[in-house]
């Protein structure tokens, strides 16, 4: 007698083991997570296996263990003939973490370890700047790390004396790291190592003033000219999309979020619903540092974005606008938009000056610069407080600008 789960999803007979109860609220939470029907089918009846493994052995639903999956996994291997075991790992991955946010099954302790003093010094650090500093996420995942290098550099795994450090180890630190590192982020480091500093004299941990003692970095005022990937390259790029797929929308309203808006690739990925006034044709941005930009929403990017959300963004309950293709559907990374633009150029055979989303940045300025726009027009649109940020896209690219050149009159002399 077949058994029916969830929709097309069919078993040849009843469940059996302490998991039946459980299949179709666990077939229900994968359709929610955007699984195909072939996909959700497959994840149903490898867990029905396990179900009726656990029963043979007497295992009961409260007693379930991650340990168990392998057991399984390893009895799969040497007992089935001429099937694949290769979904059953992501699978049961599944089916424990539906298990576990159920509250089935308890959460396993993971195993204890060592912590080395490093990094328990660092966290407290990480502590002092979220709940006394009241600093925004991404500036604390940027300094940590340099302090947690900074401290194993000084103690290595032994104990962390605070009160043992000295300018020469401040000194030596930077010299050793800072020609390793791009120009931003070696300023990045000695700005998180004076901020350590000064944190753990005010603690008492040390009396001597090593803030001042970390060196400066060289600031050569605006290096390089900008890398701006140029018009023409933007709109081959855009013409290339294939809009006629769901995937194809999606790409086209993210590119030209960022063709079109400028937007750093975590103001796309974090754009929410809510972020969006129809009405007004305007976007709220999420900007560094938690602040926020209300920009003009264009036309064309209206019309792309609202395209991909009527014909092309899966069913979720996720506000994100932009989602993964592929189930579990969640909301686009930062990084997820930085490999989309890369695949996208990739495809298109365009040879930018970069891979990455924040060239887009550069063009619509170096645009906007070409047709008069004030730098405070430009800072504007880029979401850019200080003036001297804005600055670097008036830089003049001196060896485009030699083939421009007249030739002096009566010959070189």
């Amino acid at each position: 007698m077949k058994y029916v789960i969830h929709n097309q999803v069919v078993l040849a007979r009843a469940p059996e083991g302490p998991l039946a109860a459980y299949l179709v609220a666990f077939a229900n939470a994968l359709g929610a997570q955007g699984y195909s029907v072939e996909r959700l089918k497959v994840q149903v009846r490898i867990a029905a296996r396990f179900s009726q493994w656990l029963k043979q052995r007497g295992v009961g639903a409260r007693d379930i263990r991650f340990d168990h999956t392998i057991l399984y996994l390893r009895y799969r291997i040497r007992h089935v003939r001429g099937q694949s075991c290769v979904n059953d790992r992501a699978a049961l991955r599944h089916l424990i973490d539906f298990l576990r946010s159920e509250g089935v099954i308890a959460v396993e302790k993971a195993a204890t370890r060592r912590v080395p003093p490093a990094e328990i010094c660092a966290q407290a650090y990480a502590e002092y700047l979220r709940d006394a500093q009241a600093l925004v996420a991404v500036t604390i995942i940027n300094y940590v790390p340099f302090v947690r290098d900074f401290l194993h550099y000084c103690f290595g795994d032994g104990k962390v004396t605070l009160s043992r450090l000295r300018a020469a180890d401040v000194v030596g630190f930077v010299q050793l790291n800072a020609p390793r590192l791009h120009l931003k982020r070696a300023k990045l480091m000695t700005t998180a190592l004076r901020s350590f500093l000064r944190y753990v004299r005010s603690r008492g941990d040390v009396t001597l003033d090593l803030a001042a003692a970390v060196p400066v970095v060289a600031n050569w005022s605006m290096p390089s000219i900008p890398r701006a990937i140029s018009a023409d390259q933007t709109r081959q790029l855009l013409a290339s999309i294939d809009r006629h797929t769901a995937v194809g929308r999606r790409n086209y309203a993210i590119l030209l979020l960022l063709a079109r808006l400028g937007l750093r690739s975590g103001e796309v990925a974090f754009l929410e619903l809510d972020d969006i006034d129809w009405g007004s044709g305007q976007l709220n941005v999420r900007g560094k540092s938690g602040q926020r930009n209300e920009l003009p929403l264009p036309a064309d990017v209206g019309k792309a974005i609202a395209g991909y959300l009527q014909n092309g963004r899966p069913p979720s309950a996720s506000r994100r606008v932009f989602l993964s293709a592929r189930a579990p559907i969640t909301g686009f990374g930062p990084n997820g938009v930085g490999s989309l633009v890369r695949r996208s150029l990739q495809r298109a055979g365009i040879d930018a000056p970069t891979t990455g989303a924040h060239q887009f940045r550069h063009g619509l300025a170096t645009q906007m610069l070409n047709h008069g726009a004030s730098i405070s027009e430009i800072g504007g649109v880029l979401g850019h407080r200080c003036p001297q940020t804005t600055k670097i896209y008036c830089k003049v690219d001196i060896k485009a600008l030699r083939t421009l050149a007249l030739p002096w009159p009566g010959g070189v002399r």
